[in-house]
């Protein structure tokens, strides 16, 4: 158990927007959301996974949409107290804590400020480690566990509960609400018990966002490396390339941010070209029409000179980047894993292939 305040916020949020590989929104929209609820109520107790009675409801906190949509309706403020009355009512009990279902900038950051309103203490966990596009993309998924009840709330005061068949039909149906809505919503969704949350979340996931946040932000305080060396180490990622952004095709269809963008290489990549797909996370990436890595692992876009993360919705001609693999939780490795979010899910011709097998030359697709 510990506290978060401003501090804390300022790391997570950097940290959790490299964890959410490109995707997540904006962490600087979702740092003013969560600071703001803080300064107001006070910092938010962050609880370990082991500190949650079994019985214990425990309620993740979400926006669902495209996040450069987010950036213009912003979060009206009203909608974590709806979102609590409604799961509450439904289950008949009160809910003991929130959780983020994902890491990115935005959905790290509001079940903060909702913890901070409400409040309730956070938990240390997420169901992804990472940030994926679709709601039924979580370990719980692959637990069977349901994504209902899930119930949605946006900024204007309408309010929906879905009750579904399967996750993915969660999915499709609360696109289209979201879409109806204006492209973003609140949601509260695998809403699970603490017995469940101990057994199948990505534990610790909060902490490790605060620590590269704040090794980040240090990044340049090292003598004995270069701030590159150094954030790979830290990181423990892969090297992938490093180029000026030469061309961004980006487009909002069903709630996405779909497209690619390509980076033409500097340095010791001069005269190389490489590519990389997202929807709203990066999917894959190449360098002159060989993939190095593709999701479940992490893709990463970083600025060359601070190493802040550039997210899908902040690419831009002519900005330099250093594009860094990360390896994704190991349940996503899985063959239900890969099902779920395998490069052919989401129409990439090729098999999964664990990125330190692409860099190191063992890949056999």
């Amino acid at each position: 158990m510990r506290k978060i305040g401003l501090s804390e916020i300022e790391d997570i949020a950097l940290g959790a927007s490299l964890l959410g590989a490109g995707g997540g929104g904006d962490p600087y929209i979702g740092k003013l959301v969560a600071m703001g609820a803080v300064k107001e109520r006070g910092p938010v107790t962050l609880l370990d996974p082991e500190e949650i009675p079994d019985d214990a409801l425990v309620v993740p906190i979400a926006m669902m949409g495209a996040p450069t949509i987010l950036g213009e309706k912003g979060v009206g403020g009203k909608e974590y107290e709806v979102l609590y009355n409604m799961i509450s009512q439904y289950y008949g009990k009160k809910i003991f804590a929130f959780m983020p279902i994902e890491a990115g900038g935005v959905n790290s950051m509001l079940p903060i400020a909702a913890a901070a309103r409400l409040g309730l203490p956070m938990v240390d966990a997420d169901g992804m480690g990472r940030a994926f596009p679709e709601l039924q993309m979580v370990t719980f998924t692959m637990a069977g566990i349901s994504a209902t009840l899930m119930a949605l709330v946006d900024e204007k005061g309408n309010s929906v509960i879905f009750n579904t068949i399967t996750n993915q039909w969660t999915e499709e149906l609360a696109r289209s609400v979201t879409m109806s809505c204006g492209g973003s919503v609140s949601v509260s969704l695998y809403c699970v018990e603490g017995a469940i949350l101990k057994q199948h979340a990505v534990k610790g996931i909060v902490t490790r966002s605060q620590k590269l946040g704040e090794a980040i932000r240090r990044v340049k305080e090292s003598t004995d490396l270069t701030p590159e060396e150094r954030f790979l180490e830290f990181s423990e990622g892969y090297r992938l390339f490093k180029g000026k952004i030469a061309d961004v095709l980006r487009e909002t269809n069903g709630a996405f941010n779909l497209g690619r963008v390509v980076i033409e290489g500097i340095g010791s990549d001069r005269g190389k070209r490489a590519e990389v797909v997202f929807q709203n996370e990066n999917l894959s990436a190449s360098v002159d029409g060989v993939i190095l890595a593709t999701v479940p692992d992490l893709i990463c876009l970083v600025d060359t000179e601070t190493f802040i993360p550039v997210t899908t919705d902040a690419l831009k001609y002519g900005k330099r980047v250093l594009a860094v693999g990360l390896k994704c939780f190991d349940a996503w490795r899985s063959e239900a894993g890969l099902k779920l979010v395998g490069p052919r899910y989401f129409g990439i011709d090729t098999d999964y292939v664990p990125l330190e097998d692409r860099i190191g030359g063992n890949a056999d697709v």
